[in-house]
């Protein structure tokens, strides 16, 4: 297996441009900033209430061709309409609720079955992965779908390991990682590509890289916040290696 490719979620960069509905921090400037840390790819969520990422910012990302655009989406129509019409180099399907304020759980594949027509128009136009928890039953139902891969929800794991640090409950980190594991390779026996992300940071990492099949990993709020300290490219640059050295 090659090296873990990054990819780089910068909506938190839109999400500080929109508190004051600005044109700055620039949306393309944090794409080239992060290829120079060594991002393999960028990925942006277009929620429906476009809260950060806007329909423009998708536009001018793809546009510049620097980096494949992974766009996380809900499964509906409108969205749908918006991918084929783009046509990103990958989607990845996610929940998403109004009221949260980041994606709190995986999406149930039963969902997406019931709109298999919707699906396969999706399908058609890119490469689909879906965020899910990491759960051997949804593992299979991505793999009954079509999908190219599923991508799970490493929150449940984040919050572990943090508690694990702070000497609270080192079994629920246990227990988190072994459900990590046995979805990975149930996933990596039906040959479907296996990433992971959410709540991931330069502590958490090293923990996932034994996973089976494991291709990707995409982090956003750790990076951005860590921006702040080191600048973007290398915050970047410093998740990279931290992965390749693990």
């Amino acid at each position: 297996m090659g090296a873990i490719r990054l990819g780089v979620n910068i909506d938190h960069v839109a999400t500080l441009r929109e508190v004051r509905k600005s044109r700055y921090p620039d949306i393309v400037e944090a794409m080239f900033l992060c290829e120079r840390g060594g991002a393999d790819q960028i990925t942006v969520h277009l929620r429906e209430d476009c809260r950060h990422i806007q329909d423009e910012d998708l536009d001018r990302l793809l546009l510049s061709g620097r980096l494949p655009i992974n766009l996380e989406m809900a499964f509906v129509e409108a969205m749908v309409k918006k991918a084929k019409d783009w046509k990103p180099f990958s989607v990845t399907l996610v929940p998403e609720r109004r009221e949260e304020m980041t994606t709190e759980s995986g999406l149930d594949l039963k969902v997406v079955q019931k709109k298999e027509a919707l699906f396969k128009q999706l399908r058609q136009c890119t490469r689909v992965h879906a965020f899910i928890d990491p759960d051997p039953k949804q593992v299979k139902l991505a793999k009954d779908l079509g999908c190219d891969g599923v991508e799970f929800h490493t929150g449940p794991y984040s919050h572990a390991f943090e508690d694990a640090l702070r000497g609270r409950n080192d079994s629920a980190l246990k227990r988190e990682l072994e459900k990590l594991h046995r979805a990975s390779d149930e996933a990596d026996r039906l040959k479907l590509e296996v990433k992971a992300g959410h709540g991931l940071t330069i502590q958490n990492v090293p923990g996932l890289l034994s996973l089976k099949g494991l291709s990707e990993l995409n982090i956003g709020h750790a990076i951005v916040c860590r921006a702040l300290i080191l600048g973007l490219e290398s915050a970047v640059r410093e998740m990279k290696t931290v992965m390749s050295n693990s």
